[in-house]
């Protein structure tokens, strides 16, 4: 069991390792904080996320920090993706937004109650690097294959129904509105062409009566 636990540390460090020597902003400040302490980058990287996960469970703007944490790197690495060629990176973060997008759901109604969890910040920003890790069995594809994806299949026909009646129902609002404002228009410029006709036969009344 030991040896396990001991194998599965040695892999997630080399993989956090070689994430650590991709080419990007973070990675170059780190390479040049290795070069002038002399500490492995991998070193310094566990350091700082030691700190953040100390500052997140006493420091001041917790929830900021955590919530900048969970958007940050996965936006940057979703534009990466996007502009990239392979699909699987694709595939990675549009599953990592769908879980984030159900966790903030989940979290808005449960608010009340996740406030009086001990460290609520901390533990958020751990899960949140747990769906973003850079392995295949992180917590987003965990969470959506055995959550998120059975309820999904399960009620597809339903929801796409109901998503087709609620697009006719904006549609007949927007059609209804659009005949509204043509009907208006209607009036106000019939009543504007009906005023300035009338403003008309006055002006030549008046003139004819100046005239005699």
């Amino acid at each position: 069991m030991a040896s396990a636990v001991s194998e599965n540390v040695e892999t997630w460090k080399a993989k956090l390792d070689k994430l650590l020597h991709e080419k990007n902003f973070a990675t170059e400040t780190l390479e040049k904080i290795e070069k002038k302490t002399g500490v492995r980058r991998l070193y310094v990287a566990i350091g700082l996320l030691a700190i953040l996960g100390l500052y997140l469970m006493i420091g001041y703007g917790a929830q900021f920090v955590c919530n900048f944490v969970g958007f940050l790197y996965p936006a940057y690495a979703s534009i990466k993706a996007i502009e990239s060629h392979n699909k699987e990176d694709d595939t990675k973060w549009l599953t990592y937004w769908v879980v984030y997008a159900v966790f903030s759901l989940i979290e808005f109604f449960a608010d009340i109650f996740l406030f009086w969890i001990p460290f609520y910040w901390f533990l958020k920003c751990c899960f949140l690097g747990y769906c973003m890790a850079p392995m295949t069995w992180n917590g987003s594809h965990t969470i959506y294959n055995r959550v998120i994806r059975p309820i999904a299949l399960k009620y597809q026909d339903r929801i796409d129904t109901a998503l087709d009646k609620a697009s006719d129902a904006i549609h007949e609002v927007f059609g209804l509105a659009k005949q509204s404002a043509r009907e208006c228009a209607g009036e106000v410029a019939e009543k504007m062409a009906s005023e300035a006709a009338t403003e008309a036969i006055k002006k030549q009344v008046v003139d004819s009566s100046k005239s005699d």
